[in-house]
């Protein structure tokens, strides 16, 4: 075979001219261009592939050879702005359900830091959890009975042993630079309390639901945080969940009509006579104050008005240690300025259940569950001709710890007042202190008229 055969034979068979056939290639100009051609075409396959290149190589291993592949970055929006986020590419049909925004964490000194007071069920179980989720908030504190409990808890969560304090040692949270809020997780007894000293302290409160025990309870906790010109809210986690918050846009926008009922229930079989939500003097009451608050406050919030009158009535089983002090069941009707009628129930003593419905012209709207931290469900009903549409609506679950945190810590950043501010607290409490005056008395009890919309809640949140 002549040099220019074995040259054209050999090179035929690289990947790059190997489409070419072999009396196509020597015809392209004659053989003296074609070997310029082929010389060009080589050097160039002698070139290494530059970091862009798509083509693959091998690697060997025990198992054999495995491709190696240039690594790439997907396209991504990146806004200047730290606080905007960051835009990927589009991986979904535009019919789809499309993902939410990607997370916006500040840095980590950027964060409001909080001192967590009490280390119970809801801060072990889902608060210090929820900081996981958090863009705006971290644990920086403890405050606990339980030098034990306390001592692992802070080496599970990276908290420093200085900032841990029993409750003789509350008071020095004032000293303590890195705790710029209080989350105060306690028996509801005691919120006042610690409301009032942690203000003095110069924090901003974050305090469990209820309120307090009384209406007096919460307006000395108003006061105190005015006076140090600190901010407090109230947990309503309900107000920022986006199952819930829907189901107020479509009332608020009339999406099935006027609404003409509500019926919500919130109860459970509650156990253990000992545990202090049996104890009068720490929870302020039973069924009402703990889970049938989830009621009176998501119907106040879905509605944006305030009831005029309550009617109530209340059981205990007989002979029932855990009732000595407190009610099992409580079941209350509340009539609204706009002509709606909600008819609620609780109770300590049944299976679980956590619902609502909401009766208007057109349609009803259903939250089955409704309260519980996860795993919440809405369906709606309309009638479109001939056909009863019912949908189930389905919304990405957000942790409501971390949103109601990263709201809070929000308003203190940017000095806003929170959406379920104290007000917002005291007036559920003299609204369930009606409820039980009408259930001792045997008669609707009437409420001060409020005619502005969202009369005790703050600007809408953001997120």
């Amino acid at each position: 075979m002549k040099p220019i055969d074995r040259f054209v034979t050999n090179l035929l068979g690289n990947p790059v001219v190997s489409t070419l056939s072999r009396q196509d290639f020597l015809q392209l100009t004659g053989r003296g261009l074609a070997v310029g051609a082929l010389g060009t075409a080589l050097a160039s396959c002698d070139k290494k592939p530059d970091a862009s290149s798509t083509s693959a190589s091998t690697a060997s291993t025990p198992s054999g050879p495995v491709p190696k592949l240039p690594a790439t970055s997907p396209p991504a929006e990146v806004p200047a702005d730290s606080t905007k986020p960051i835009e990927l590419e589009q991986i979904k049909a535009k019919t789809e359900q499309q993902e939410g925004p990607t997370p916006t964490p500040l840095a980590e000194d950027q964060r409001v830091g909080y001192a967590l007071v009490g280390l119970g069920h809801l801060t072990l179980n889902q608060i210090l959890p929820a900081f996981g989720g958090c863009t705006k908030s971290k644990v920086v504190a403890l405050v606990s009975g339980s030098p034990e409990k306390m001592q692992k808890v802070a080496a599970q969560y990276g908290i420093k042993e200085s900032s841990c304090y029993s409750y003789a040692d509350y008071d020095k949270l004032k000293d303590n630079k890195e705790v710029q809020a209080i989350y105060i997780v306690l028996p509801n007894g005691m919120h006042a309390e610690y409301t009032i000293r942690g203000a003095q302290a110069g924090k901003h409160i974050l305090c469990e639901k209820p309120m307090a025990n009384s209406a007096q309870e919460c307006q000395a906790m108003i006061d105190a945080c005015k006076k140090a010109n600190r901010k407090l809210m109230i947990a309503y986690r309900i107000q920022y969940e986006p199952h819930n918050k829907m189901v107020r846009e479509m009332i608020q926008t009339e999406k099935f009509g006027k609404v003409k009922s509500i019926i919500a229930n919130n109860g459970q079989n509650s156990d253990n006579p000992k545990h202090w939500r049996f104890n009068k003097a720490l929870a302020g009451g039973g069924s009402l104050p703990d889970v049938g608050l989830y009621c009176l406050n998501t119907i106040r919030f879905v509605l944006a008005e305030e009831p005029t009158e309550v009617m109530a009535y209340i059981h205990s089983t007989p002979n029932d240690p855990r009732f000595k002090e407190v009610e099992e069941q409580v079941n209350w009707l509340m009539k609204f300025p706009s002509g709606v009628q909600a008819s609620c129930a609780t109770s300590y003593g049944h299976h679980d259940e956590k619902s609502y419905r909401v009766l208007a012209d057109t349609g009803w709207i259903k939250m089955d569950p409704a309260f519980p931290y996860t795993g919440l469900q809405l369906e709606t009903s309309q009638a479109q001709g001939e056909e009863n549409q019912i949908i189930q609506h389905k919304i990405a679950d957000k942790d409501h710890f971390a949103t109601e945190m990263d709201h809070f810590s929000e308003c203190i950043l940017d000095n806003k007042i929170p959406f379920t501010p104290g007000e917002e607290g005291l007036q559920d409490q003299k609204i369930m202190e009606a409820i039980y005056q009408s259930a001792r008395e045997g008669k609707p009890v009437k409420l001060p008229p409020v005619a502005k919309k969202d009369a005790f809640r703050g600007p809408k949140p953001t997120v």
